[in-house]
C-alpha cells in the first residue's frame, strides 16, 4: 500500500509538471532509468510537450549504439540537455529523424552546437553529402551506378535534416534570433539546391558541358527569410557554355538539369520530402518555358511583365549554379523593378494582387490564417513592398529584399514612423515564430493555427504556447497574444501607407513619419490618384485645424484613403467626401456615425469613388448618408408606402410647384437608396428595375394629381375629363433602368355633358401641366415623359380619347403597335379608365388567332431593319447591350413574338415583364429550359451593364466602353474581381458578356427566325 501510494504521488507530481499522460510517463521513466536522472527529468518537464519529449528520448535511447554515453552526456552537459529536450518536445518529425539517425544527437553537443555556421559551410557540407567537390562540379561516377539519384538524394535529404536539427535546437533554446533563423534556412535551402544541381550534372554530364545554369531565388528564399517548410521559389537562367555552342541546344540541356534538380529535392524518399521547388514565378508562369536565356528574361520583363511580377522580383537573388550569370541577371533586371511604380497599370496590378491573396483564403481557414488572413504576415509584407516600390524609385536605401530590414530602412528614411515600425517588426517576428512552431511539429508546410475547437488543436496550441514560454494557460494566452498582434498589424497596415500623406498637409506629432509634398504626391500617384496635387489640397482642407471635426477626419482618412484607392476613381471619391463633409460640417451626428460605424465610412467611400450618379444624388441630399448604417434602410420600399408619403406631400403644399419639388426629393432619395443597394450588391437587376419603376409610377401619379389640381385652380373648375397615364416600354414592363425615359400614352374621356372641344382642351392642359411640373429645372436625374409610342407616333395628337384609340386600333393599327401594347400598364390617374383601356387593347395584343405567317415575316423584317438602322453610328454591335447580337432587343423580341402567338390561349403569358413572360413560356412548354435560362441570363447581364454604365458615368450609355480604364471601372462596379489566371476584371467582363450574348443570339435565331 505504501509503495502504491508513493507511485500515485509521483504520478501526480508528473501531472503537475506538465505531463498529459502521467501514468504513461511514469512507465517510460522507469523502463529507461530516466527516473534516476533528475536533471534530465527537469529539462523534460520544461519542454513544450513533456510527453512528446519523453517519448522521443525513449526512442532515441533504444536506437543509439551507446545509450550509457548519451545518458552520461545529458547528465553532465546542461546545454545538450536543453537543446535535445526542447527539440524533442516541439518536433515529432525531428524526433523521427533522430530515431533513424541516432548518432545525430552529437550535432547538439559542444561549442559548435551553439555556433551559427556560415553559408559556405552549409554549401560544402551538403555537397560533401552527395560526394561532390566544393565547386559542385562533379560527383564520383562510381557512386552513380545503378540508381544513384535515389540513394544519393537520400543522403542529401538526411544531411539537410541534420542541419535543420542543429538550427532548431538553437532556435528553441533562444540562442539564435528569428531574423538569423530565417536567413540560415534560406542559406540551407540554397545549399540543397547546389547539391541537387551537382547530382543533376553528374547524372547528365553531357548537359552540364553544354550550358551555364543559374538558379535565382525568389520569394522568402531570395529574401533570406525562409520558413522551416516553404516552397522554394526559383527562376532559371541559362546560357551556352561556349561561344560556339547553340542556344537552343544549351536551353534543352539546361532544362534537363533544372528538371532533374527539382526532382531530386521534391521526390519523397525514406527521409521524406524536403520541400517543393516552385518555378511558377518565371515569365509566363507555368505556361512559359522552365529555362530562358538572360536576353529572353530581359525581353519579357521589358515588354510583357505585369507590375506584380516586378513586385515579386524585389526579392530576387542568385542562390545556386553559375554565380556570374546570376549576378548578370540581377544587374539587368533590378533597374526595371524600381521603375515599376511609373507604369500606367501600377495601381490596377497591385490591387489585383491584393485581391488574389484575399481570394485564396478558404472561408473555413480565414480565422486561423497566419499568412494570408487579416492582420497576417502578408499584410505586413504587402505594405512594406508597396512602400518600397513607391519610394525605392528615388531612394536606393530602401531596397532590401528582406521584410524586417526593409521596414527598418523605411523607418530610417522617414517613410514609416519609428514606433509603428517597431510595433510592426515585433508582430512580424511573433507571427513568424508561430508559423515556425506550427511547421516544426511535423515539418510540413502549413500556415494555419491549430483549431482551438478540437482536442488535438488545443493540445497543439498548448505545445506552441509552452515553446513560447507561456505557462499559465498556454493555449489561451497564445490565442490572446495572436489576436492582439493581428489587430495591431491590421491597424498599422491601414495606417502605414496612408497616414504620412496626412502628415504632409496637417499638423500632426513630429514623432510620426512625415513626407515632403513631393513624396506625398508620389505616394498618391501610386494609389491611383490622377490629380495628386488636387488630392493634397482636399486632404489639407479636411485635416487642418484643431477642431474636433478635423481630429476625427484625421483618424478616419488613413483608412478611407485605402478604400478610395481600391475604387475606380479615387480622385472623385476624395472630392466627394470633402464636399459631403463640408455640407454636414455642423451636423453633430455625421462624423460620429462614420467614426463609430466603420461600415458607413467604407460604403460611403465605395459609392463616392465608384459612381458619379450616386455621388450627385448624395451631394443633393448629404444627410442621406444616414441610410448607409443599416441594410434594412437600403431595402426597396413598397408602392403603397411611397404613395402614402406622396399623398402627404401633396396635402402639405399649396402650390403645384412646391409639391412636385418635394416629390422630386422623395424620388431622389429612392434613387439613391436603389443605387446604393445596387452598388453594394444587395439587390439583383430585377429588384432594381422594380424599385425604379415603382418610384417613377408614384412620382408620375402624384405629379398628375398636382397637375389636375393646378388646371382646376386656373380654370376655377375641376377638369371635365377623366384622365389616365398608361406606361409603355420598359416603364410598363416594370424594368426601368437608371437612365430610362418614362414611355407613356395619355388617355381621357369627357365627363357627361361636356362637349368634345372643351374636353380636348382640358386634357391637353393637364398633359402640358404634367410635363411642365416634371421638367422644372433641377439638378436631379431627369424624368422625361416620352409619348412617341402613341398612335401615328410623333405626328399624332399627344392626348386621345378612349374612343379615338379604339377607332385607330380598329382601322389603322400596325402589327408593331400590337407588339408595343404588350407592355401597356395603366399607372396613374383614373383607374376605371385604365381598366377600360386595358380591355380595349387586350384583343390586339393577345390576338385570338395568334399571328399570321405574313405577320411573323413583318415582325422579322422590322427586327432586321431596326438592327441595321437604329444602331448608333460608329458603335460596335458586339458591345451594344440593347441592339447588339444577343442583347436586350433579341431577348425581348423573342418573348414578345411568343406572347403574340400564344397569349390568347395561355393566360400566363399576359404579363408586361420580359422575364415573367419568359418564365411563363417555359412553364407552358413553349421554350426549353436551357434556352430560357440562356435568354434570361443574357438579358440580366445586359441590363446590369446598362445600369452600371449610368451609375459609373452619371449619364446613360448602351455600350460597353472600349476604353480600357473606363471598362475596368465598369467591371469593378459590377463586382468583377481579377482572378489569378484569367486576366483583368475588364477582360473578364468582356469574356462573360460575349459568352452570354453569343449563346443568346444562337437561341434567338432559332426561336425567332426558324420557328
Amino acid at each position: 500500500m505504501i509503495a502504491r501510494g508513493r507511485q500515485e504521488t509521483t504520478t501526480g507530481t508528473l501531472a503537475r509538471q506538465g505531463f498529459g499522460d502521467a501514468g504513461r510517463a511514469r512507465e517510460l521513466l522507469d523502463s529507461t532509468g530516466l527516473a534516476d536522472h533528475p536533471s534530465i527529468l527537469a529539462d523534460l518537464t520544461a519542454a513544450a510537450d513533456p510527453d512528446l519529449a519523453l517519448l522521443g528520448l525513449t526512442r532515441l535511447l533504444e536506437s543509439v549504439a551507446a545509450p550509457g554515453e548519451l545518458l552520461a552526456a545529458l547528465d553532465g552537459e546542461s546545454d545538450l540537455r536543453a537543446r535535445l529536450t526542447r527539440v524533442l518536445g516541439a518536433s515529432r518529425a525531428l524526433g523521427d529523424h533522430l530515431t533513424r539517425h541516432p548518432e545525430d544527437w552529437r550535432e547538439l553537443r559542444g561549442h559548435d552546437a551553439a555556433r551559427q555556421p556560415g553559408a559556405g559551410e552549409y554549401r560544402a557540407g551538403l555537397l560533401h553529402a552527395v560526394g561532390a567537390d566544393p565547386s559542385g562540379a562533379s560527383v564520383p561516377v562510381a557512386d552513380l551506378a545503378g540508381h544513384p539519384t535515389a540513394r544519393v538524394a537520400t543522403a542529401l535529404h538526411a544531411a539537410y535534416r541534420r542541419r535543420v536539427l542543429h538550427l532548431a535546437a538553437r532556435d528553441l533554446t533562444g540562442i539564435t534570433e528569428l531574423d538569423d533563423i530565417a536567413a540560415e534556412l534560406a542559406g540551407l535551402a540554397a545549399a540543397v539546391l547546389e547539391g541537387a544541381l551537382a547530382l543533376a550534372r553528374a547524372e547528365d554530364p553531357a548537359a552540364a558541358r553544354l550550358c551555364r545554369l543559374a538558379v535565382v531565388g525568389m520569394g522568402k528564399c531570395g529574401a533570406g527569410e525562409l520558413n522551416y517548410v516553404s516552397d522554394v521559389d526559383v527562376v532559371f537562367v541559362a546560357e551556352p557554355a561556349t561561344a560556339d555552342a547553340g542556344e537552343q541546344e544549351a536551353l534543352r540541356a539546361a532544362t534537363r538539369l533544372a528538371t532533374s534538380m527539382m526532382r531530386v529535392i521534391s521526390e519523397p524518399g525514406s527521409e521524406g520530402t524536403l520541400w517543393e521547388v516552385d518555378a511558377a514565378l518565371r515569365p509566363e508562369g507555368k505556361n512559359g518555358p522552365l529555362v530562358r536565356t538572360l536576353a529572353s528574361h530581359v525581353s519579357y520583363y521589358e515588354r510583357w511583365a505585369k507590375t506584380w511580377e516586378f513586385q515579386a522580383l524585389l526579392k530576387a537573388r542568385p542562390i545556386a549554379g553559375d554565380a556570374d550569370l546570376g549576378e548578370q541577371y540581377l544587374a539587368q533586371i533590378a533597374p526595371m523593378v524600381w521603375q515599376a511604380a511609373d507604369r500606367p497599370n501600377f495601381v490596377d496590378d497591385v490591387q489585383a494582387m491584393r485581391r488574389r491573396v484575399e481570394a485564396h483564403i478558404a472561408p473555413s481557414e480565414a480565422e486561423r490564417q497566419l499568412k494570408l488572413g487579416r492582420g497576417g504576415l502578408r499584410d505586413i509584407e504587402f505594405a512594406v513592398q508597396l512602400l518600397q516600390l513607391v519610394h525605392g524609385r528615388s531612394d536606393d536605401s530602401v531596397r532590401s529584399p528582406a521584410t524586417l530590414t526593409a521596414l527598418a530602412e523605411l523607418s530610417a528614411g522617414g517613410y514609416v514612423g519609428r514606433a509603428d515600425a517597431g510595433e510592426l517588426a515585433e508582430s512580424y517576428r511573433f507571427l513568424r515564430r508561430l508559423e515556425h512552431l506550427v511547421q516544426l511539429y511535423r515539418l510540413r508546410r502549413t500556415h494555419l493555427l491549430p483549431d482551438p475547437n478540437t482536442d488535438e488543436g488545443r493540445r497543439d496550441l498548448r505545445r506552441m504556447g509552452r515553446a513560447l514560454g507561456l505557462r499559465g494557460d498556454p493555449a489561451a494566452e497564445l490565442l490572446a497574444a495572436w489576436r492582439r498582434h493581428t489587430a495591431e498589424v491590421r491597424r498599422l497596415h491601414e495606417k502605414l501607407f496612408y497616414r504620412p500623406l496626412l502628415n504632409a498637409v496637417a499638423r500632426l506629432p513630429e514623432s510620426e513619419a512625415r513626407l515632403s509634398p513631393e513624396q506625398a504626391r508620389s505616394r498618391l500617384e501610386a494609389l491611383g490618384f490622377l490629380d495628386p496635387a488636387g488630392a493634397l489640397r482636399h486632404l489639407e482642407a479636411l485635416t487642418q485645424g484643431v477642431s474636433r471635426s478635423a481630429a476625427i477626419r484625421r483618424t478616419l482618412l488613413p483608412v478611407m484613403l485605402g478604400w478610395f484607392a481600391d475604387c475606380p476613381d479615387p480622385d472623385a471619391g476624395l472630392l466627394g467626401f470633402r464636399q459631403v463633409s463640408e455640407a454636414l460640417d455642423n451636423t453633430p451626428w455625421y462624423l460620429r456615425l462614420l467614426r463609430d460605424d466603420v461600415r458607413v465610412a467604407e460604403r460611403m467611400a465605395r459609392l463616392l469613388g465608384t459612381s458619379k450618379y450616386a455621388t450627385e444624388l448624395l451631394l443633393r441630399a448629404p444627410d442621406a448618408v444616414a441610410m448607409l448604417a443599416d441594410e434594412r434602410d437600403l431595402a426597396p420600399r413598397h408602392r403603397a408606402e411611397l404613395r402614402t408619403e406622396a399623398a402627404a406631400i401633396l396635402h402639405r403644399h399649396a402650390s403645384a410647384e412646391g409639391a412636385v419639388t418635394a416629390l422630386r426629393s422623395l424620388r431622389r432619395r429612392e434613387l439613391l437608396r436603389t443605387a446604393t443597394a445596387d452598388l453594394l450588391g444587395l439587390n439583383d437587376v430585377t429588384t432594381v428595375g422594380t424599385a425604379l419603376t415603382e418610384i417613377t409610377a408614384v412620382t408620375v401619379d402624384a405629379a398628375l394629381r398636382a397637375a389636375i389640381a393646378e388646371v382646376a385652380r386656373t380654370r376655377d373648375a375641376p377638369p371635365p375629363v377623366r384622365f389616365c397615364v398608361v406606361a409603355m416600354g420598359r416603364f410598363g414592363g416594370g424594368e426601368l433602368s437608371y437612365a430610362s425615359d418614362a414611355d407613356v400614352l395619355f388617355v381621357y374621356t369627357a365627363r357627361a355633358g361636356t362637349d368634345a372641344e372643351t374636353a380636348a382642351a382640358s386634357a391637353r392642359a393637364i398633359a402640358a401641366e404634367l410635363r411642365r411640373l416634371l421638367e422644372l429645372p433641377a439638378a436631379d436625374p431627369p424624368l422625361v415623359i416620352d409619348t412617341a409610342l402613341r398612335p401615328e407616333g410623333r405626328n399624332g395628337p399627344e392626348v386621345r380619347t378612349l374612343s379615338s384609340y379604339a377607332n385607330y386600333y380598329t382601322r389603322w393599327s400596325a402589327l408593331w403597335e400590337s407588339q408595343a401594347l404588350l407592355r401597356a400598364w395603366p399607372v396613374a390617374g383614373d383607374s376605371d379608365l385604365g381598366a377600360e383601356f386595358t380591355n380595349l387593347i387586350d384583343p390586339l395584343r393577345y390576338p385570338e388567332d395568334g399571328v399570321s405567317e405574313s405577320g411573323i415575316r413583318e415582325i422579322r423584317k422590322l427586327k432586321a431593319r431596326m438592327e441595321a438602322e437604329r444602331l448608333p453610328r460608329g458603335a460596335d454591335p458586339a458591345l451594344h447591350t440593347k441592339l447588339g447580337p444577343g442583347g436586350l432587343s433579341d431577348v425581348e423580341w423573342v418573348v414578345q413574338l411568343l406572347q403574340l402567338r400564344h397569349a390568347h390561349r395561355c393566360p400566363e403569358l399576359r404579363t408586361t415583364g420580359t422575364l415573367r413572360a419568359l418564365e411563363a413560356a417555359r412553364d407552358a412548354g413553349l421554350v426549353e429550359d436551357e434556352d430560357a435560362d440562356t435568354l434570361a441570363a443574357a438579358w440580366r447581364l445586359a441590363s446590369r451593364i446598362r445600369d452600371a454604365v449610368t451609375l459609373v458615368r452619371g449619364k446613360a450609355g448602351d455600350s460597353i466602353p472600349t476604353d480600357v480604364r473606363a471598362r475596368a471601372a465598369l467591371a469593378q462596379a459590377l463586382g468583377y474581381l481579377p482572378a489569378e489566371d484569367e486576366g483583368s476584371a475588364s477582360e473578364q467582363l468582356l469574356e462573360d458578356y460575349r459568352q452570354h450574348t453569343r449563346r443568346a443570339r444562337a437561341v434567338m435565331e432559332r426561336l425567332f427566325y426558324d420557328s
